[in-house]
């Protein structure tokens, strides 16, 4: 593989998999919180929160971390601006404490914080402004969920870049090098010294919070349903470690999980399935890292074009992507791999995304399953044809496919959703 190539393969990895605590739009908000009274000097008097529609969305029905079992706009804003540590952006609520927790329901009875949905066409998009007497502060996140944009002290701008997502540079990582042959070819040469940190973490972050999933009541508990109904064969635990995940996160769970394309339940379905299928064939590390080269490069490739936030359920593009790494351990060719890619996206590609809640662990496990039969069809050599709805003659155009639809389709749809969430 081309140097340049390579060296922006392992990149996208190492800026991908970040952990995070908590689901990340909320911890987006908290960030920006933090940041915002770090630059206030002072705790605020008033407080405005000002997001997008999605933020709203994503925010409404989750479980704030660190909160003790509170939800909303406002417990997120409030916790970051009384106990978080913008210094450790994705992991700001980790040093929240008992008090902090008190002081936060006492201020939500005080309404210091107001909320206010956002006219703007991104759909990540977080202002938080701060007052305390005299003295102001602005921060400003948009497009992913650590990207600040803007920071403000009494009406002097200190800090300002580019409104483009990620605020490309020279230095990143071009994400348009990314097709299923460049992944294949990239997780078969890969020095693994070169990704084993970031997997390593990957794997033991997201083990332990799946495990606490299992055994804890959290939500559905649809991973523990899963296996406490089937058993504990690798079908099972392919779905149900991601779900109890998932289960774990969304109900408030104070464990870090390991992210992908900014999300945790994308993150743990993109790794979990992989990582029991590797158990269950009994291959070595080396291939298990390789493996999980080609899922979370996949899943990124699949939201590439989508963006961090839409109507489309991330659970997909992430389930399909362990699918096509399950396909590798198993042997299979990039036709193969190509194959289960087509048959899930064929199958689930559908799948709505109404905010982060608990039920995301059960189109977590839909999502896998899809990708089990893809698997289980290719191995038959059946499939899906060029044609048949979205599919087209290459696996390349059938992504950019269903991203069009995600992207552009599904648009009105997210507008919809929202108002069934917020105003019905």
């Amino acid at each position: 593989m081309e140097q340049t190539m390579y060296d922006g393969f392992v990149r996208i990895l190492k800026k991908e998999l970040v952990p995070a605590l908590g689901c990340t739009e909320p911890i987006a908000l908290a960030y920006a919180a933090a940041k915002a009274r770090q630059v206030l000097g002072a705790f605020p008097e008033r407080v405005v929160t000002t997001c997008s529609g999605n933020i709203i969305k994503n925010v409404k029905g989750v479980v704030v971390p660190a909160t003790g079992g509170l939800r909303g706009i406002e417990a997120a804003t409030l916790i970051g601006a009384v106990g978080g540590d913008p210094e450790r952006k994705l992991e700001v609520l980790t040093g929240v404490t008992d008090e902090d927790r008190a002081r936060v329901r006492k201020l939500l009875e005080e309404n210091l914080c107001t909320v206010k949905l956002s006219d703007s066409s991104a759909k990540l998009h977080i202002i938080v402004e701060m007052a305390a007497g005299d003295d102001t502060a602005l921060v400003e996140i948009l497009h992913s969920h650590t990207n600040i944009v803007r920071i403000e002290k009494n009406g002097q701008i200190l800090f300002r870049q580019s409104g483009e997502e990620e605020a490309p540079s020279e230095a990143d990582p071009d994400y348009a090098l990314l097709n299923l042959e460049h992944i294949l070819e990239f997780a078969e040469t890969v020095q693994i010294d070169d990704v084993r940190e970031v997997l390593d973490r990957q794997i033991q972050y997201n083990l332990k919070i799946a495990e606490a999933g299992l055994t804890g009541t959290y939500g559905g508990n649809v991973g523990k349903t899963l296996r406490e109904a089937y058993g504990d064969s690798f079908d099972v635990m392919a779905r149900a470690l991601p779900a109890a995940g998932s289960d774990a996160r969304m109900s408030g769970c104070e464990l870090p999980v390991v992210i992908n394309c900014g999300s945790g339940n994308q993150g743990m379905t993109a790794s979990l399935p992989v990582i029991a299928c590797a158990k269950e064939l009994g291959v070595n590390d080396e291939k298990r890292y390789r493996a999980l080269c080609v899922s979370n490069l996949t899943a990124v490739y699949q939201k590439r074009d989508i963006g961090r936030l839409s109507a489309y359920c991330g659970a997909v593009s992430a389930a399909a992507g362990a699918g096509v790494a399950m396909m590798y351990l198993r042997g299979g060719s990039l036709e193969d791999m190509a194959n289960v890619l087509t048959c899930t996206l064929a199958d689930v590609g559908g799948i709505l995304c109404d905010g982060a809640k608990s039920s995301c662990a059960a189109k977590i496990a839909s999502s896998v399953e899809a990708a089990l039969l893809a698997i289980r069809m290719t191995e038959k050599r059946r499939g899906f044809g060029s044609g048949e709805g979205f599919i087209k003659d290459t696996i390349g155009e059938t992504v950019a496919a269903i991203s069009a639809i995600a992207r552009e389709g599904m648009q009105v749809t997210d507008e919809v959703i929202l108002d069934v969430m917020v105003n019905r």
